[in-house]
């Protein structure tokens, strides 16, 4: 026995040499954070049970606050005091935390010392005793900053008060609003309320309506509470309109006469069925040399909205259009981007260009950028002009075949590049005249759609090189990028051990480019297998997201050194920024301020979340509503999430997703393994698993939550009836007084078990 325990401590460091040199380390540089392995190579140790070694230490050291962990396995000294600031935030499951703006782990703060605080607001907390084993805690003690607070729920109206009920994942309490506070909103009303205060004796804040959006339930009222949950605009200025509405169609004869005449030579648009704001368009010729001319011409918004007017200050606030499930919400007003902008057949219209001469093999020989004015001859859908690429028959198919076979061309050769082929099914719903949906379908990226994008691609390319390499040892002037950054090595190495399971191996290290070839090579390898839509979202999420920036890193995922976005201009605010940029160095100008544009940038990056987390919101509560009409219904599905909680299933045929509580799991008791991703019975030692096969039936839907909930469906039970969806409680814990108020300072107090009684039910 000895001599096991010899063999197993052979080449370990003693701790008393260790620590000290470890700690010095950290004091060194207090400011950078450190993983195992750098901080051995620092204290010079190389062996693999020395490094273990080590990584006990930082973890002891983190448990007597030594350290903190900055991230998953990264650790920096501690150089906090007792008092800190940071951020504040609320969860209504009462797991309050503050985000250190030191960047460190976040800290709990129990509901009873949250001072009220609400989400977002900056806080000084103090720091309470650390207990041996126990999760660090604090109180506010000071609310710094207060963020402006305001909440979408439905309207409870009573005859002397009227709450909100809140169902927002930052507030557990309804919002209590006095009736002078009510802008006319009725029981049932779907409202946007601003707390206006929370007295320390109160159970709920106070709050008054600022908006009233109509009944809930009703489309456009639905479609407008996701908009202002996410600080979103659903109408256009008036005024914005009225300046809008007074351009004009007509072109100057001396505006043509400044730009090169394409109105002579074939042009058309591909665009989707539904589609109104057409900023693109191609044109071709073949050139006396047996070379094509290819022209990429997109709608020369700037010429018609001007630095600084209220359209342009307007379009710069929302930055892009927003595209929810049954409607475009556009950046510019609809007379510019349905309009006069919109590159319409048998209109002409102005535009900016790229002009390629290329060769049948799709190489590049010359290329120019400028100003020219157009005449679309055909508008094709992009089913047209995918019946012309597969019959060889129909208008223009000359034009249309000649181009899908350069397109092709410049497709290969961007995949040899290195770029990474994520060409995911996008969700469609078929819907009525009031929204309602009817059906779920696919939309999939055929020749037609590659055509249009590849040339796009090249627009969007040729603009950044133009601008980002000048050449001759000429310094790049200010121009803003679209960048993707390489994906963190860290989540690479995760995602290519969770495919591990399906049998699939990934690349992870080398060129760039034989990472994405490999990444390529797994999506291709998992087209059309039941864990496709599952790994695809995994691999997407383990990539950097693209950004715009006036700092030019490439663009990964397309294997491109230089990329902008140059062709959508009606409904992206960086295209009018790249226009206009694009048509001051032509004339010979001086770059502009860099730090200018980079805040820009900035905006434009943040609001396009915004505008995609919208958008993901809307089909989500279209998916809900899809599926509240199939209460009870089978269906095969996927295992795509699993949690402490339950899992989440996604339903092969329409991707609607929703989830199977742990509670309904009662033929064991499941506990969750984070590191496989999988619950497993205790008893019977049954596993769920992420990817599996799995068949369920809808049991419960709730709208107003945006929430699925299934039922396996095991053998013998396919006749069991369904579980009602839920309703809408109005129960209230709350008694008012003579003058309509309740509580201390008109607060509005409800009895706690009373309070989670109807939370519950809501729940289940």
């Amino acid at each position: 026995m000895a001599n096991k325990v010899k063999a197993a401590n052979k080449g370990k460091i003693k701790k008393s040499e260790l620590l000290p040199k470890i700690q010095a380390f950290f004091e060194k540089d207090p400011s950078q954070s450190f993983n195992y392995k750098q901080v051995s190579d620092a204290v010079e140790v190389k062996k693999d049970i020395q490094r273990a070694q080590v990584f006990e230490i930082l973890l002891e050291l983190k448990g007597d606050d030594f350290l903190i962990e900055t991230s998953v396995g990264k650790f920096k000294l501690n150089k906090r005091g007792k008092e800190i600031v940071g951020v504040f935030e609320r969860r209504s499951n009462g797991k309050n935390q503050l985000v250190p703006e030191d960047g460190g782990e976040p800290i709990f703060i129990a509901e009873r010392n949250s001072l009220r605080a609400m989400n977002g607001d900056k806080v000084k907390i103090l720091l309470s005793a650390r207990k041996k084993g126990q999760t660090i805690e604090g109180e506010v003690i000071e609310i710094l900053e207060r963020v402006k607070q305001t909440f979408i729920g439905i309207l409870d109206v009573q005859p002397h008060y009227a709450f909100l009920v809140n169902d927002n994942k930052f507030l557990a309490n309804d919002i209590f609003i006095p009736k002078d506070s009510l802008m006319d909103g009725k029981s049932g009303d779907k409202a946007v309320v601003e707390i206006v205060d929370w007295p320390e004796n109160a159970k709920n804040p106070i709050g008054k309506v600022t908006k009233v959006l109509g009944a809930a339930g009703d489309n456009n009222t639905e479609m407008h509470a996701i908009l202002t949950e996410y600080g979103l605009p659903f109408s256009y200025p008036e005024d914005v309109e009225k300046e809008a509405d007074k351009i004009s169609y007509d072109i100057p004869e001396d505006e043509i006469k400044r730009r090169e005449d394409y109105r002579g030579i074939t042009t058309f648009t591909i665009d989707p069925k539904d589609a109104k704001d057409f900023d693109d368009a191609l044109s071709i010729k073949k050139l006396s040399n047996g070379n094509f001319e290819i022209g990429v011409h997109i709608a020369d918004v700037t010429h018609y909205v001007t630095p600084g007017s209220i359209i342009d200050q307007e379009g710069e606030k929302r930055a892009t259009s927003i595209y929810l499930v049954d409607r475009v919400v556009p950046m510019l007003p609809e007379h510019l981007s349905n309009g006069v902008c919109s590159l319409r057949p048998d209109e002409e219209k102005l535009t900016f260009s790229c002009i390629f001469e290329m060769d049948e093999n799709a190489h590049i020989h010359d290329y120019r950028i400028c100003k020219t004015v157009i005449k679309s001859d055909r508008r094709f859908t992009y089913e047209q002009a995918q019946e012309v690429i597969e019959t060889g028959e129909g208008d223009y198919k000359w034009e249309i075949l000649t181009m899908d076979s350069l397109a092709k061309k410049l497709r290969q050769k961007r995949f040899e590049d290195g770029a990474i082929a994520f060409d995911r099914h996008e969700v469609k719903f078929e819907i009525d005249e009031n929204g309602k949906p009817l059906g779920v379908y696919f939309k999939i990226a055929k020749d037609a759609n590659k055509l249009v994008e590849e040339f796009m691609l090249l627009a969007n390319r040729t603009v950044a090189e133009f601008v980002g390499n000048p050449g001759k040892r000429k310094k790049p002037k200010t121009f803003v990028y679209r960048v993707h950054d390489l994906p963190d090595p860290d989540k690479m190495e995760n995602f290519a051990t969770f495919i591990r399971r399906f049998g699939y191996n990934l690349k992870t290290e080398g060129k760039n480019s034989d990472v994405s070839k490999s990444i390529n090579k797994l999506l291709d390898s998992v087209q059309g297998k039941r864990e496709e839509n599952l790994i695809e979202t995994v691999a997407i999420r383990s990539m950097a997201k693209a950004v715009y920036t006036t700092e030019n890193i490439g663009h990964y995922g397309l294997a491109f050194e230089y990329y902008s976005h140059f062709t959508s201009p009606i409904r992206r605010y960086p295209d009018m920024m790249v226009h206009r940029l694009l048509e001051k160095y032509l004339a010979g100008g001086r770059s502009a301020r860099q730090d200018v544009y980079e805040s820009l940038c900035e905006h434009c990056s943040s609001m396009e979340q915004l505008a995609a987390s919208a958008e993901r919101s809307s089909i989500k509560y279209k998916q809900v509503e899809y599926l509240s009409e199939h209460l009870g219904e089978e269906y095969e599905g996927v295992i795509s999430g699993v949690t402490e909680w339950g899992i989440y299933v996604e339903i092969n045929d329409n991707k609607c997703e929703g989830m199977v509580p742990m509670r309904d799991l009662d033929d064991d008791f499941y506990e969750f393994d984070e590191k496989s991703y999988c619950l497993i019975g205790k008893r019977n030692g049954g596993i769920y698993r992420l990817g599996d096969p799995i068949k369920i039936k809808v049991a419960r839907t709730n709208l107003e939550r945006k929430i699925i909930d299934f039922a396996l469906v095991k053998e013998g039970d396919s006749d069991t009836p369904p579980l009602k969806a839920d309703s809408y409680s109005k129960n209230r814990s709350f008694m008012p007084s003579r003058n309509g108020s309740s509580g201390k300072n008109g607060g509005g107090r409800r009895g706690d078990k009373k309070k989670d009684s109807r939370r519950k039910s809501k729940k289940e």
